[in-house]
């Protein structure tokens, strides 16, 4: 049995996709650093000096706080600045994988195909005498 889970941890497959989700997290703390430390402050600035990560509706009476973080404390908000921002990441994943995807289908077509490999020599009297046969 731990011949048979080695066999199937150790297929090629099981260890890209390790590998894929691996990245996968790596990326998207960068892209998160991106959306959080460079893209949204200078969104904030054009639209004046606002944080869409702030943006909240309070559902209670109770919510008086102007931060979501205390405003979540106080009650229920519907955070659709938080939305945003996910939906913004999300928007930029997509974009830079993309580009991603094309470069790499663009490296393929580059790629010279492989000459067809020679037939060996036996192979070609084999077929010389099927054929002679055939007349």
């Amino acid at each position: 049995m731990f011949k048979e889970f080695r066999d199937f941890a150790m297929r090629g497959s099981v260890v890209d996709l390790a590998v894929g989700v691996i990245i996968g997290a790596a990326f998207g703390t960068i892209v998160s650093s991106l959306v959080d430390d460079l893209f949204m402050p200078l969104v904030g600035a054009v639209f004046g000096g606002l944080d869409f990560s702030n943006y909240f509706l309070p559902l209670s009476d109770a919510v008086t706080a102007t931060t979501l973080e205390e405003a979540r404390k106080q009650g229920a908000v519907f955070a659709y600045g938080k939305f945003a921002t996910a939906v913004l990441k999300f928007l930029i994943i997509a974009w830079v994988l993309f580009f991603v995807v094309k470069a790499m289908n663009n490296l393929k077509k580059k790629e010279a195909a492989a000459p067809p490999v020679a037939t060996p020599e036996d192979v070609l009297l084999l077929r010389e005498i099927r054929d002679s046969l055939k007349k």
